[in-house]
């Protein structure tokens, strides 16, 4: 069965960090999850270029990919890998949400797409003290 393919483009070092905490809870999603560190003052063009040759080097397969920031440079450049159909983005991620999607990567990138919303938003809880 082929797995979802996860993709994090984020600000360097999240993505890597990221992934290496999902290593460490699922030892064995390393082949189904990419990182792509975004360097400071590194082109947009550049970044773009590597993502692709990255996912070109894993093969043909539906894909998530998660920014952490809204409108910035990660985000900017996974807008263009988006396809509608086998290349989903979402941004704001977080750990929660990434556990969440690594642990359901099995399902079709449509289910996996509402998995990660639903991690992302139901991992952050505010909590009080108690007496």
């Amino acid at each position: 069965m082929t797995c979802t393919r996860i993709l994090i483009i984020a600000h360097a070092p999240l993505a890597h960090a990221l992934r290496q905490c999902a290593l460490h809870v699922f030892p064995d999603c390393g082949e189904d999850v990419l990182a792509i560190d975004v360097q400071p003052n590194a082109p947009p063009a550049d970044t773009l270029a590597a993502t692709r040759i990255a996912l070109e080097q894993d093969g043909d397969r539906p894909t998530l990919v998660l920014t952490d920031v809204f409108g910035a440079t990660p985000c900017n450049v996974a807008q263009n890998l988006v396809d509608g159909n086998e290349i989903k983005l979402l941004t704001g991620v977080n750990l929660p949400m990434l556990l969440r999607t690594v642990c359901y990567r099995h399902e079709n990138v449509e289910a996996l797409t509402q998995r990660a919303l639903d991690g992302g938003t139901q991992g952050v809880i505010q909590l009080t003290r108690s007496s």
